[in-house]
């Protein structure tokens, strides 16, 4: 008597009446099927794409046509053909082939499939091939009781997924299997499975008389998208709604068939692997300055269902990480696109996204901001430090300064172009640079200010205050016109108690800085330096001596010593709004 497998793999006694009957509902559920699913592969030589992995001489196609697959785990989009792949290995090994959709099944079908699989080991001799479909649907638990018996071998895997499996599945399961990735199929792929369909007779439309205008089929195919599931579902439903006309012709335009397959249906998970990926695309076409991209990929995530302040937030991070100082506004526009997403909403929301996202695209780049907190960030790790020097030390409560506290500190604002050079890193960071301005934008424009300020050593240096042994705490290097004996003396003004009392310097000051050396220095406070060492620089104060003039004097005021409008390279803007940051605030 003959014996039939059921879906465990165990044999039982069946009738000729039982296999009759189990024969018509089988050809009947055949027939009912979707077009896509009778319409599968079911060899090699009829699979359609993916030759990368199973083109002649390929390893795949190799170890199916061998017999030799061990586990593997196949990871591709929707209708790339992982689960006609799985069919046809079916179809080819000498192994026993027990499918299961990890959507339904747990651990107790996993159970009773190991064990059904040790029995036919031992009573037959024969290897078990477990394909399961949507393999990261199962929890670690899940994935982990499977270890063992793929580590015996007892079992091979063959897991289906559209999600990464390094992210998807447990590690010990992805070191035991070997992963292979299907790409979408092509447009021409995709017109293959359609015209094959379209011809075949026995499990395809080719029973009906058919004709499909060109702009149809290839709608069709485009708006697939590389799945052939959605291309040939698509093609059956607007064949069988379509009545033949007096000729008895099934007439397919293109209206039929943009009311078959209305909109593309994205293989985007917002927590998934495509979403890492699209937006990796956005923000690497920002950064690139490609605003045709940027704006591609940004349609593309909305349109798939991406929640628009998941977007933003990485749009202000990168306005700092890859604009930065190149263009200050940059940020201002990305934190104006964030409140606009708060508070209007898709689908408007998508226009001022669009507005940031353009903007970034086509702004100057530069990565100086992250490069320098960065460096700061290694700096405290590796470097320790006695403290914050004294002079930087807050004074505001009472004792501080019997402690010391604030004595030394001098007051930019008191100074021509609200600037003095002194110490503000600790001993220990003396002349480190941790930002580096770039050429780029506004950044290019800060790049001379910044190292005019650092003194020609290119940084900001510390003279020797015999009080404390030591550096000082508010060194001020000589200035370029009043001969060597004279000191820089701030203009009075209120002092408040923040300040320090040392801020005025004159003879007997110990703050004051020495003239030794053959140095100059200016009355007027602006840029110090020695003499004989080259043309002084502008800060924007009145009477402050611009760049290239020889030594002479800007007339005019804080106006004439502004760097021009047209932002020329080493100057500063003429004029900024309130909001943009100046190279000479004070922290």
């Amino acid at each position: 008597m003959a014996r039939r497998k059921h879906p465990g793999g165990s044999a039982h006694p069946e009738t000729p009446r039982d296999d009759l009957f189990t024969r018509a509902a089988e050809e009947r559920a055949r027939r009912q099927a979707p077009l896509a699913e009778r319409m599968r592969p079911r060899t090699l030589d009829e699979f359609v794409g993916q030759e990368h992995l199973v083109g002649p001489g390929r390893l795949l196609r190799r170890a199916i046509e061998a017999d030799r697959l061990g586990s593997i785990i196949l990871w591709g989009p929707p209708g790339s053909g992982k689960t006609t792949l799985a069919r046809i290995i079916a179809r080819t090994t000498r192994a026993h082939f027990e499918p299961l959709n990890a959507v339904t099944a747990g651990v107790a079908d996993l159970r009773r499939v190991i064990e059904e699989a040790r029995e036919r080991q031992a009573v037959e001799g024969r290897s078990t091939v477990l394909f399961v479909d949507e393999v990261h649907r199962w929890n670690r638990a899940q994935q982990d009781a499977l270890l063992p018996h793929l580590e015996s071998g007892l079992v091979s895997l063959i897991g289906a997924t559209t999600e990464n499996p390094y992210f998807a599945c447990v590690p010990p399961l992805v070191s035991r299997a070997r992963i292979f990735r299907l790409e979408p199929l092509s447009d021409d792929h995709v017109r293959r499975l359609l015209r094959r369909a379209l011809e075949d007779r026995e499990r395809g439309l080719g029973m009906y008389r058919v004709e499909v205008e060109p702009a149809a089929l290839e709608h069709l195919v485009r708006v697939a998208g590389g799945d052939a599931r959605t291309a040939l579902n698509a093609l059956e439903l607007a064949v069988l709604t379509t009545p033949p006309d007096a000729d008895g012709v099934r007439r397919i335009t293109l209206s039929v068939a943009e009311e078959s397959i209305q909109r593309r249906a994205l293989a985007y998970d917002p927590t998934g692997d495509e979403h890492y990926d699209h937006m990796s695309a956005l923000i690497k076409s920002i950064r690139g300055s490609d605003p045709d991209a940027a704006v591609y990929w940004l349609a593309r995530m909305l349109y798939a269902g991406e929640d628009p302040r998941t977007i933003v937030r990485r749009l202000l991070v990168h306005a700092a990480e890859d604009v930065g100082l190149a263009d200050p506004r940059a940020l201002q526009v990305a934190a104006a696109a964030a409140t606009a997403v708060e508070q209007v909403g898709m689908p408007e929301a998508r226009i001022p996204l669009a507005e940031a996202v353009l903007y970034l695209a086509t702004a100057p780049k530069s990565n100086a901001v992250i490069k320098a907190i960065d460096a700061a960030w290694k700096a405290v790790e590796e470097q320790a430090i006695r403290g914050v020097p004294r002079h930087l030390r807050d004074a505001h409560y009472r004792g501080a300064r019997t402690l010391g506290h604030g004595q030394g500190y001098r007051y930019p604002h008191d100074y021509p172009g609200h600037f003095v050079r002194q110490q503000y890193l600790p001993d220990e960071l003396l002349g480190a640079r941790f930002y580096e301005p770039s050429d780029q934008g506004y950044e290019g424009r800060l790049a001379a200010v910044i190292e005019a300020r650092r003194g020609p050593t290119g940084r900001f240096p510390a003279a020797r205050d015999p009080a404390r042994g030591g550096r000082t705490a508010a060194p001020e290097e000589p200035g370029p016109a009043d001969g060597p004996s004279a000191a820089v003396a701030p203009p009075s003004g209120d002092r408040r108690r923040d300040r320090g009392p040392s801020r005025g310097a004159g003879a007997g000051d110990p703050e004051a800085p020495s003239a030794a050396g053959g140095a100059e220095t200016s009355s007027r406070g602006g840029d110090a330096r020695p003499s004989g060492t080259g043309e002084a620089v502008a800060f924007g104060a009145a009477g402050a001596e611009v760049p290239g003039t020889g030594g002479a004097e800007a007339a005019g005021g804080r106006d004439a010593a502004a760097p021009p409008a047209t932002g020329a390279a080493g100057t500063l803007p003429a004029a900024r709004d309130a909001g943009t940051a100046s190279a000479a605030r004070e922290e």
